[in-house]
């Protein structure tokens, strides 16, 4: 399979090593000079190295869209009418509006979207989905996650739709329902006009999950908490642990008590989650399959994200039907 790489930043030199090792022809499109030259050196031929995308697109069997969010809807709108599956990165898209077209292009073409949502190819993810699938959990009370560290600022879009919508998407997945209504604060500290720390209440029917991004907190925090009656499960996707907590709240004859056990530890091990993220893509190419995470997934995110902002703005909760 030959699948072209349209983007060599931070994040696209990640997917052209994994498309390699993966044993896929692959070709690059990017417009800076020395990334192309990056690609040179990695050992692509330099027929298969271009600036402009549409240039290497009449030659490959699928792309992979890593560039910035506000060209998602022109790049990818293009090799979708061109008859090419795709891989776009998460967001979707820089907006709701923009995102609403692009999935409007895949129904009139009947073209392949995966979104590029990794958390759900994480060894963590896929162990909390089991324990809460063997309903081990009783029924959820609520959740919470921290995706958060000291890193430099992504300039397209601001950290709610860049490390927020994570847990926005994962938690649609892991509870197996939708979002139904928004909460939230969104702070632009360092004054660029893009959101750099975010808190959000996101309701999924009667499951809260409280969400915390930032670009502030001085050590790396990716983890999520799902509390049920029964036990809770403390899911650290650095790490790849998962710890299930016993604990219950039993009713007395005179008060409520705590019953305790002890803690199970899940070594969630696993391959790398984009290699896992990537390989999918490739056999539901190579199937004519529907990937597990489609557009429709990525809409619904950035419609959580668009709540987010409308909540934060106006004061007030924000139902997800408001946000289109």
């Amino acid at each position: 399979m030959r699948i072209l790489v349209i983007g060599l930043g931070r994040w696209g030199v990640k997917h052209l090593r994994v498309l390699d090792e993966l044993g896929v022809e692959v070709w690059v499109a990017e417009r800076s000079e020395d990334r192309r030259r990056l690609a040179l050196a990695s050992g692509i031929g330099p027929d298969r190295v271009h600036a402009d995308f549409r240039d290497g697109l009449p030659h490959v069997d699928a792309v992979d869209v890593v560039t910035p969010a506000d060209s998602h809807l022109a790049v990818a709108g293009h090799c979708l009418r061109a008859g090419k599956p795709c891989f776009v990165e998460k967001p979707l898209a820089a907006t709701i509006g923009e995102a609403r077209e692009l999935a409007g292009i895949v129904t009139a073409t009947g073209g392949l979207l995966q979104v590029g949502h990794v958390f759900r190819f994480h060894p963590v993810a896929e162990a909390l989905q089991e324990r809460l699938d063997r309903d081990t959990v009783g029924r959820v009370r609520y959740c919470t996650g921290r995706f958060a560290g000291f890193k430099r600022p992504r300039n397209d879009v601001g950290i709610t739709q860049t490390d927020a919508i994570h847990f926005f998407d994962l938690f649609a997945a892991l509870l197996r329902r939708a979002p139904t209504a928004v909460t939230a604060a969104l702070r632009d500290y360092l004054g660029r006009g893009l959101d750099d720390c975010a808190f959000a209440a996101v309701e999924y029917g009667e499951v809260t999950a409280f969400i915390e991004a930032s670009y502030f907190a001085p050590r790396t925090m990716r983890e999520c908490v799902i509390v049920g009656e029964g036990a809770t499960l403390v899911g650290d996707f650095s790490a790849s642990t998962v710890h299930v907590y016993p604990n219950r709240h039993v009713r007395g004859s005179a008060a409520w008590q705590v019953s305790e056990g002890p803690v199970e530890v899940i070594e969630a091990k696993g391959p790398e989650p984009l290699r896992e993220e990537l390989a999918h893509f490739l056999d539901v190419v190579k199937r004519g399959a529907s990937p597990s995470v489609n557009v429709a997934d990525g809409l619904r995110s950035l419609r959580t994200v668009t709540a987010a902002r409308m909540s934060s703005e106006l004061g007030r909760r924000v139902l997800l039907e408001e946000a289109g």
